[in-house]
């Protein structure tokens, strides 16, 4: 049985120009099957975010190809762009991007708003979801009254809502308390085990890092090196320190800590 790619990664560049032109990225490739959850690490200035804004089309490459689905975006138009990142991608910042404004299912179904989906099948999915997700006795707050781990999993509900092919996770954990974070990477965990969700996270956190099927790391806009990781957690979660001591990004000495 030929195992599906849900994203596909080839001869991926992207120059910035100017005075001086730099080459954020450089023949990038690799590819995550469905029902993978897949960590991208690197150094400040590394190229991760330019990886993640190109492959959630917010970038354009300057030469290579991203192929979702079976699609690759960049050849579309902007309104089918637009309509593509609306059903393939869920979203999950570092900073939530919650609409202050809406109560927390107001935010949670806005996909399916945008897409006028039935009213009926709307509140069964968010009851799903959200009882899933551990928050359905806050669906009728404002953002404002909510905790930062209730938010990020707000941000999540919404992202997977609309069952997309991609979630793209971008340092979901860089405004949490470690608990918070635990939390926050124990659904996604879940949701990725339980539902076969594809995932692909940026972060620096090598214990978020630790809940990945493997980790991608880069520095200097190529790929560096991939672990994979096995049965055992800590063990996943020491190598992934000792690849970022080689590379020289901040592992504040994490090697203690018991997950």
């Amino acid at each position: 049985m030929k195992v599906l790619s849900i994203l596909t990664v080839k001869q991926l560049a992207k120059i910035y120009e100017g005075k001086v032109a730099h080459k954020a990225l450089d023949n990038i490739n690799f590819s995550i099957e469905k029902g993978e959850f897949v960590g991208i690490m690197g150094p400040s200035g590394s190229g991760k975010t330019t990886l993640l804004n190109l492959i959630s089309t917010i970038d354009q490459p300057s030469s290579g190809e991203v192929i979702i689905n079976g699609k690759n975006p960049h050849q579309l138009n902007r309104k089918d762009t637009a309509l593509f990142r609306r059903h393939e991608l869920g979203f999950v910042f570092q900073h939530f991007n919650l609409l202050e404004t809406l109560t927390v299912e107001e935010n949670i179904v806005l996909p399916l708003t945008l897409d006028g989906v039935k009213v009926s099948e709307m509140d069964r999915k968010l009851q799903q979801v959200a009882k899933k997700l551990g928050i359905d006795s806050i669906l009728k707050k404002r953002t404002y009254e909510i905790s930062g781990g209730q938010m990020q999993r707000t941000a999540i509900a919404r992202a997977i809502i609309h069952q997309p092919a991609l979630i793209l996770a971008d340092e979901p954990t860089g405004n949490l308390d470690s608990k918070s974070a635990k939390d926050v990477m124990e659904t996604i965990s879940t949701i990725n085990k339980e539902d076969g969700a594809t995932a692909l996270m940026v972060t620096h956190d090598a214990v978020a890092a630790s809940y990945c099927n493997r980790v991608i790391f880069i520095k200097d806009g190529q790929l560096y090196n991939e672990i994979y990781r096995g049965d055992n957690r800590q063990a996943f979660f020491q190598k992934i320190i000792d690849m970022l001591a080689l590379l020289g990004g901040n592992s504040h000495d994490l090697s203690t800590i018991r997950l």
